[in-house]
């Protein structure tokens, strides 16, 4: 059953939910405030890319802003570029 991520666009608090066949059914609200109004959000995952060989330059690497509801992350991943 996967876990799914979503922020409030009401009072945006991050929030979890656990999808099983009966939450399908069912729209998901705010734990917190009860609002309907929210928005899914890419989860976060940890993942090991390097070996003790690859220079840092070849590690993806995060940038943090500012964004409409909070801080937003931004993850370039090396390799070709079209």
């Amino acid at each position: 059953m996967p876990i799914y991520e979503f922020v409030c666009d009401h009072c945006c608090r991050n929030f979890e939910l656990l999808a099983t066949r009966s939450a399908d059914q069912v729209a998901p609200v705010c734990p917190h405030c009860q609002s309907p109004e929210i928005t899914r959000v890419l989860s976060r995952v940890n993942a090991r890319v390097s070996s003790p060989s690859s220079p840092a330059s070849s590690l993806p690497q995060v940038h943090s802003r500012s964004c409409g509801s909070g801080n937003c992350s931004t993850i370039e991943i090396p390799g070709p570029t079209k």
